[in-house]
């Protein structure tokens, strides 16, 4: 189609937003999460002067919400678990045990919203550039490999992060273990996650504002990603705080490795519920 007929925008070679003529005249556009997370596409007939959302069919509709309740659940809880486990390390009611135990349980809940939110992407409705303003609704799929997709690649990112903190909560669990060992088997992969986490906040960041700096004061979406974009900066001074020292075999600051921890989670379970809000 000539550049007349259709207008794309995103961040670098990602598109996000998409903006066509309708083959019996009039508009749509196509927004990447407002497709994939509500299931919605603005029309504008011939003549008009405003454009009406259409939604998917109620397949889609009902897969999408039942998909977001799930996550969103998963996060809230996921970070509650967490928070409660920094609440215990700080302020010492239990032991390394119970601690790693409340963490390990807070974790396994992050690594289903990671999965269930790369469901989401997998199984939204699609559009169909220069086609009929519409979205169409495509089988189930488990899993899809779709990385010319910015909004796949973000949450694709936030799995892997997941299940790399894992691998720390895991071992979090040895006996025994030197400071190197702490730093290379625990520590390594609690930064690595984190890092995973900003990584995917800021693609989030760059779908939702179409490769540009914003600040959307109205957008439900836009305040998830900025809550859960903030939660993942405190993860990341925690985990640098709780660096061991070889000299001394204690932390680098373990008031400021929990304190983050708490409030970094906390920032995570309240974006998980104002993702409940944000459905179709």
């Amino acid at each position: 189609m000539s550049p007349a007929e259709q207008r794309a925008e995103g961040a670098g070679p990602f598109t996000t937003r998409l903006t066509w003529h309708l083959p019996g005249g009039g508009t749509a556009v196509w927004e990447s999460r407002l497709a994939r997370r509500r299931g919605i596409i603005a029309v504008r007939a011939p003549g008009a002067t405003r454009s009406r959302r259409t939604s998917a069919d109620e397949v889609a509709l009902r897969r999408l919400r039942r998909l977001n309740a799930v996550a969103a659940t998963a996060f809230v809880i996921g970070g509650a678990l967490f928070a409660a486990g920094a609440g215990v390390a700080q302020f010492g009611s239990g032991d390394a045990t119970t601690c790693a135990s409340v963490y390990f349980v807070g974790g396994l809940f992050f690594n289903t919203g990671g999965y269930v939110s790369l469901l989401q992407v997998v199984n939204a409705p699609r559009h169909v550039p220069g086609g009929e303003g519409r979205l169409v609704t495509r089988r189930w799929r488990w899993w899809s490999y779709e990385p010319a997709r910015l909004d796949w690649l973000s949450v694709f990112v936030l799995f892997a992060g997941t299940l790399v903190f894992a691998v720390g909560l895991v071992d979090s669990f040895l006996q025994g273990l030197s400071v190197q060992q702490v730093n290379r088997l625990i520590w390594a992969p609690d930064v690595i996650g984190c890092v995973l986490f900003l990584i995917s906040g800021h693609l989030a960041f760059a779908e939702i504002c179409h490769g540009r700096i914003c600040l959307r004061r109205r957008s439900l979406g836009w305040w998830i990603v900025a809550v859960n974009q903030f939660g993942s900066v405190l993860f990341m001074v925690s985990a640098l705080a709780a660096f061991t020292r070889p000299t001394t075999s204690s932390q680098l600051n373990a008031d400021i490795a929990n304190w983050t921890t708490l409030t970094g989670a906390s920032c995570f379970s309240v974006g998980g519920l104002l993702q409940l809000c944000e459905r179709p």
